[in-house]
């Protein structure tokens, strides 16, 4: 299909973080265009794995640990993401530090900006060409290659460049190889999109060619890409084509796969399979249609069985067999033994021949190495995830000893941390004679059965660190194992009220997120609505710095739009999971937002003494201190924000009346509103009379005196914030309600609004 300029606006490709392997390598000569090849995550021969090379552009000397910094975060964002997380062994990782004479790229953000003197020459504008668009960010594929070539055992079919500019303007650009700016807010979200390109063949799911112009109407033949379609969800059932496997799961993206209208940047006549995965929407994860092409295309970057007892000639039945699997972090590979074509009971790596009392002749041994993830459904590909492994064994064939001695050569890096629930693996020698066993300590206590992988996630470790070590023949390897969760708290701007974590307000409500862990390694936060997909929280698209910001109609930056969040109360779920893979408990608060104040046309300040009558229009007393009664005529509007009223308030017909964080000294008495009436925060001392009014809202409130509802569509609600007062007739639920909380040593505060935020421990909304 084809690929839009608004595709390559949205790219970049990254992976990961953290091991060693191979020593760091510079290029000859010093200074300026001078290299450094640092292994970050080593965990195999570059021959046998996906090698992604993260380089540098735009940086100086002095500014290669901020480098090093962008790396961390493109990478730790990757590793949270599914299948990356779970396939992360497969995956060599090498940073380059190419040392810039200047600092930034080229027309950065604008065709008058500077040319920067730079080795891989990366620039906005398509390279500062006034025909392009400024968040294309081009550079010298040849200079990038050459750099590439740096990284022993990588060539251009088994590695994935990715270049980094120093810049926190967002852009980027795809194809064989990818660009992104090192800094932006949402740049690390690039990469996993791109991989999704230039590793995964996934198609675009934007409905738009370009942004701001809808993409039209798609024409054309059912679509040859694996996650678009024409036909209906009753078709693809019917048939089995497509995601029928699949449909009606919730998506890890959010929502139910299903068939979801536009894609192949066309708005209509077109469908996807989900809501707003990656391929649609940065910020959200693959969903399980673009995650299972996606475990068959890492795959099939690396070999499942990476060696092997030789097979090409026959071998005698006084020996032991081996297969040497790849590793994923979240599972083991199974190993099935059959011989003369009947299954074997025998399990693990190792099959010793000597114990199947072999009747003199030829027998054929095979071992199926398969991968059982749960990520995959479609048979064709759970076949491409498998592999044979055959011999022929000759009882009239003796094995020579070949003095081979029991040793560990190869592990899960022993450089970062694993993960609590991680598969750590250690590669043991290979001996004829025998089968090495690997003895596994946890804090010095035994664990494990002797085999060369021990799966954590049984063990249900205790919060804190812990010292894994793994032994055979007298050697050892030994890991770092955080089993602690990351810790998040959040921090939102001032509400209306509240009451623990749940939270009022009648206008934007920002948000801002922070995780942190003992160990070291960027955090990824995350937070999700209403229970929709996991989204990655990375401040504003226009900042990093900046919170997130949720209004009813959303913010359109550069023709997206971001923080959209429908009037009613939501559900705000956020964790973390941090370097080692962690991810922290799921924990929520809930926020409620109600229509804002009508626009005042009459403005009350300071001290105000007598008599106070709003006879049309919008009155607004902001902090004001008013002596006397205040009567609010049919059909006017009466805001009360902050400040006091000592007098009786009357208010007949009148359209909207709310009362703010406000103190009345005196009577209340509210006769048929038909806008709002909203009592949020108040403290009233003196009874008040509501009857007869349209969606009442008491929350946060105190009357100090009776309090009579009657006749008011619906009854009073208090969002969640219980009241202090004695209700009757209607307002005797929310009273009921409020016992309930304090009974149960709920917490309760009526927060007054103010610019202080409000802060939560241990956010984001969509396109």
């Amino acid at each position: 299909m084809r690929r839009t300029l608004a595709a390559l606006l949205l790219l970049a490709l990254a992976v990961t973080p953290a091991a060693p392997a191979q020593a760091e390598t510079a290029l000859p000569s010093a200074g300026p265009g001078s290299a450094t090849v640092v292994p970050v995550q080593v965990t195999g021969s570059p021959a046998k794995r996906f090698n992604v090379i993260v380089m540098g552009d735009g940086y100086t000397e002095s500014q290669l640990p901020a480098f090093a910094a962008d790396v961390d975060r493109h990478l730790n964002v990757m590793w949270s993401i599914e299948p990356f997380k779970s396939y992360r062994n497969y995956i060599n990782v090498y940073r380059l530090d190419i040392v810039s004479a200047e600092s930034g790229i080229d027309c950065d953000p604008d065709l008058g900006s500077p040319r920067r003197d730079t080795p891989l020459n990366m620039g906005f504008w398509g390279g500062c060409n006034p025909a392009s668009v400024q968040r294309l960010v081009t550079m010298s594929n040849s200079a990038a290659n050459t750099y590439a070539n740096l990284v022993t055992g990588t060539s251009s079919a088994n590695r994935q460049i990715l270049a980094l500019g120093n810049s926190g303007t967002y852009g980027g650009a795809g194809g064989a190889y990818a660009t992104a700016t090192g800094s932006n807010a949402m740049s690390a979200l690039i990469s996993p999109h791109e991989l999704g390109h230039s590793l995964g063949g996934l198609q675009d799911e934007y409905d738009y060619y370009q942004r701001g112009v809808p993409g039209g109407a798609y024409s054309g033949a059912e679509p040859s890409s694996p996650h678009h379609t024409l036909l209906t969800e009753a078709q693809m059932a019917e048939q089995r084509r497509k995601w029928w496997r699949w449909l009606g799961e919730e998506s890890e993206s959010g929502g139910p796969i299903g068939r979801y209208e536009g894609g192949l940047y066309y708005s209509t006549g077109v469908w996807r399979p989900s809501r707003h995965s990656m391929m649609k929407t940065l910020g959200y994860y693959f969903d399980q249609v673009s995650r299972e092409i996606m475990v068959r295309r890492i795959s099939a970057k690396t070999d499942l069985v990476q060696s092997s007892t030789p097979a090409g000639a026959p071998v005698g039945a006084d020996r032991v067999l081996w297969v040497e699997p790849m590793h994923p972090v979240s599972h083991a590979l199974t190993v099935t033994w059959s011989l003369d074509g009947a299954e074997l009971p025998a399990t693990g790596v190792a099959l010793d021949l000597r114990t199947l009392g072999l009747s003199p002749g030829t027998h054929t041994v095979q071992a199926v190495v398969a991968d059982p993830t749960g990520f995959v459904r479609d048979p064709a590909i759970k076949a491409a995830l498998s592999r044979t492994v055959s011999w022929t064994v000759d009882t009239a064939l003796s094995t020579p000893p070949d003095g081979v001695e029991p040793g560990i050569v190869a592990s899960t890096p022993t450089e970062r941390p694993v993960g609590g629930t991680d598969v750590v693996y250690v590669e043991t020698t290979h001996p004829a004679r025998s089968v090495p066993r690997v003895t596994w300590t946890l804090d010095g206590t035994p664990v494990g059965d002797g085999g060369p992988a021990l799966d954590l996630e049984p063990l249900a470790l205790k919060p804190g660190t812990h010292t894994l070590t793994a032994t055979a023949g007298g050697q050892s390897r030994t890991w770092t194992v955080d089993a602690t969760a990351p810790a998040t708290a959040y921090e939102l701007s001032a509400p209306l009220v509240r009451s623990g974590d749940t939270y009022v307000y009648n206008g934007p409500v920002e948000m801002r997120l922070t995780g942190a862990d003992e160990h070291p390694g960027y955090v990824v936060s995350e937070s999700r609505v209403d229970g929709d997909g996991w989204f990655n929280y990375f401040g504003w698209p226009t900042s990093s710095e900046l919170p997130w910001r949720f209004t009813e109609t959303g913010t359109t930056i550069d023709h997206l739009v971001f923080g959209r969040l429908p009037r009613g109360r939501h559900v705000i779920d956020y964790r973390s999971i941090d370097a080692a893979g962690n991810a922290g408990a799921e924990k929520s608060f809930t926020v409620t937002t109600i229509a804002p104040p009508p626009a005042c046309t009459r403005t009350v300040t300071g001290a105000h003494t007598g008599p106070l009558t709003v006879a049309s229009g919008v009155t607004c007393l902001n902090g004001a201190q008013v002596k006397g009664p205040v009567t609010v005529r049919r059909g006017a509007s009466l805001i009360v924000s902050g400040g006091s009223v000592t007098g009786a308030v009357t208010a007949t017909g009148a359209a909207d009346v709310q009362v703010l964080n406000a103190r009345i000294t005196g009577a209340l008495s509210v006769h048929g509103t038909t806008g709002s009436l909203v009592l949020a925060g108040m403290e009233l001392r003196g009874a008040a009379t509501l009857t007869g009014n349209a969606d009442p809202i008491l929350t946060g409130t105190t009357i100090n005196g009776a309090l009579s509802c009657a006749g008011n569509t619906p009854a009073p609600v208090d969002l969640g914030v219980p009241n202090r007062l004695t209700g009757a007739g209607q307002c005797a639920a929310i009273q009921a309600a409020a016992d309930a909380k304090r009974a149960a040593s709920e917490p309760y505060e009526a927060v007054i609004n103010s610019a202080a935020p409000e802060k939560g421990t241990d956010d984001h909304l969509h396109d």
